[in-house]
């Protein structure tokens, strides 16, 4: 039986992960998941495409709301968490296109953010229940996200992460550094789940993690941020996408991972529609069949 063996949360979008042993699962995601990034003056999202650097800021989120911020030299911030209800500056968000309204956070953490990355402004979601539709082609009415990149949740298998680094192995000579293998975290994922052969996530189309359902929405094209080191901050030379490129083809996307949507449970109507546990077991409601990767080029 599938498992799942571990959990991430990103507070900021792009920051360093949390890995706790359990979270609770909202409508837009895991709870607490990227309800803060920084942005352009535009408003549009500044992530680790832009500045690699940013994977190296850690945040520690507070009951209260508020988050502390620790940049890669030590120094840290405590930022109260903005709203327009009590009058905090609004703000449109953007996130590849797609525009929401959002609030800044307080002046003094402006100046640092800006201190640090240049002309970027920190940004909160305090309505994820109304303020972000999902791609209406993947979703149903009133589904909504957070500032992810545009679904809900992020899943990846460590029996594809194995295959990928044998293809990595494989294409490269030994000795090269193309051809270590690649730690999970450089996906981003959410939840990781072991136990199914390599890409049985491809075929999924409902699943339940512990108490909670998913409806997996559509594979996870992956970008540059899959060569950035998530401990050092630096890009590493251009796997795994070349890898991706040669043997997870589809389209124009180099996929990994799936992107979910969670249900909401018959009689629940609070945000809080379950909480996970590493640890928990998989199962596979419904399954379709599998697409093939394009031919290698």
């Amino acid at each position: 039986m599938p498992q799942l063996t571990a959990l991430h949360v990103y507070p900021v979008k792009s920051t360093y992960r949390l890995s706790p042993d359990s979270a609770g699962v909202e409508p837009w995601g895991l709870a607490g998941d990227r309800r803060w990034m920084l942005a352009n003056p535009a408003g549009r999202a500044v992530t680790q495409r832009d500045e690699p650097s940013i994977g190296q800021y850690r945040t520690h989120p507070h009951p209260d709301g508020s988050l502390t911020v620790t940049d890669p030299a030590g120094a840290s911030i405590r930022v109260p968490a903005p709203s327009t209800a009590a009058g905090d500056p609004a703000a449109q968000a953007d996130v590849f296109g797609t525009f929401f309204p959002a609030v800044e956070a307080e002046k003094e953490a402006q100046i640092w953010f800006a201190d640090r990355l240049g002309d970027v402004r920190l940004l909160h979601l305090d309505d994820p229940a109304g303020s972000r539709r999902i791609d209406p082609e993947y979703s149903r009415p009133g589904e909504t996200t957070s500032m992810a990149d545009g679904f809900p949740l992020l899943l990846a298998t460590t029996a594809s992460l194995a295959a990928l680094n044998e293809h990595l192995a494989a294409d490269h000579p030994a000795g090269d550094r193309r051809a270590e293998p690649l730690p999970m975290e450089r996906f981003r994922p959410n939840l990781v789940v072991s136990g199914p052969e390599p890409w049985a996530e491809d075929g999924w189309r409902r699943i339940r993690v512990g108490e909670v359902v998913f409806r997996v929405a559509k594979p996870c094209g992956r970008c540059v941020v899959t060569t950035t080191d998530q401990e050092s901050g630096e890009r590493r030379g251009p796997e795994p996408l070349l890898a991706l490129g040669r043997h997870r083809r589809f389209g124009k996307k180099l996929v990994f991972g799936q992107n979910l949507v969670p249900e909401r449970p018959e009689g629940v109507t609070g945000s809080l529609l379950g909480t996970l546990r590493v640890g928990d077991e998989v199962t596979v409601l419904e399954e379709g069949p599998r697409p093939q990767p394009d031919a290698r080029r």
